[in-house]
């Protein structure tokens, strides 16, 4: 039986559907952040409504250059600042160096490279033998080797490129986010991930789904004129299910190989 969503226990059923593991606690951090804003916006538009009364002009016909004598604005600024360290030491950085800390290893996890582009989405896969084929910016065809991948490097051979991103349930998933060409963001809602993706730089990224299903990524960074069209999507499927998918897609990679070198 799935637990309840935890948005559902903080009263906020509009956000995305969450299948993440680390998704109940980024929730409930968003909880406590909206709380403390709902509190000052509260409080501040009383207070203002409250001067408004207090000092309108047919009660103070006269400017009073003395101020307010209470001690109250300084108590609620105090308050403020109180709060947000609270959220802040108490929530944000425990929970930063949690995720940094529990970061898995790589031979306990599913490791993808996610390459971004004007505008799409490529996912390359090591194959069975965990080994990422050797790539170069010249041999890069946008129709039949959009990653550039050297085939003849044998680690390449059992590589798989897709356009989606395929992972299983309950494991691991490290996805290292490189660019092609401009800063792009890696967008996940149901998985609650938002990273950028700085050209030049590979960027690792974990997480777990709990649910199997289909979700939407979409790029987060204004990317150009073609920005709203970058979308892809993620099919999580159970571990018997992914690796028949990739078992599969290592057959039709090495065939393709062979039907290369043959030509050649």
């Amino acid at each position: 039986m799935m637990e309840q969503p935890m948005q559902d226990f903080f009263g906020m059923p509009w956000l995305p559907i969450d299948v993440s593991e680390h998704g109940a606690a980024l929730d409930s951090l968003n909880w406590w952040v909206h709380l403390l804003a709902i509190i000052l916006f509260i409080g501040w538009s009383l207070y203002f409504v409250y001067v408004l009364f207090r000092f309108r002009q047919t009660r103070n016909p006269q400017a009073s250059y003395t101020g307010t004598r209470s001690h109250l604005n300084t108590y609620a600024e105090v308050g403020v600042i109180i709060a947000e360290i609270v959220l802040l030491v108490g929530f944000s950085i425990p929970l930063w160096a949690q995720w940094a800390d529990d970061f898995p290893e790589e031979s306990e996890s599913v490791v993808i490279r996610v390459v971004a582009e004007q505008f799409a989405w490529n996912f390359h896969y090591s194959g069975t033998d965990g080994v990422f084929g050797n790539t170069s910016p010249e041999l890069i065809d946008v129709q039949t080797n959009p990653l550039g991948l050297d085939m003849k490097d044998p680690n390449a051979a059992d590589d798989v490129v897709a356009k989606r991103l395929f992972m299983p349930v309950d494991k691991p998933i490290i996805t290292h986010l490189l660019s092609k060409d401009v800063i792009h963001s890696f967008g996940i809602p149901a998985m609650r991930v938002k990273q950028d993706i700085i050209p030049g730089s590979s960027i690792p990224v974990t997480f777990k789904a709990l649910q199997t299903g289909k979700y939407l990524i979409a790029c987060s960074q204004l990317c150009g004129t073609g920005h709203s069209t970058m979308r892809g999507f993620i099919e999580v499927l159970s571990q018997d299910d992914y690796t028949n998918w990739l078992n599969r897609e290592v057959d039709k990679s090495k065939t393709e190989a062979q039907s290369g070198d043959d030509l050649w």
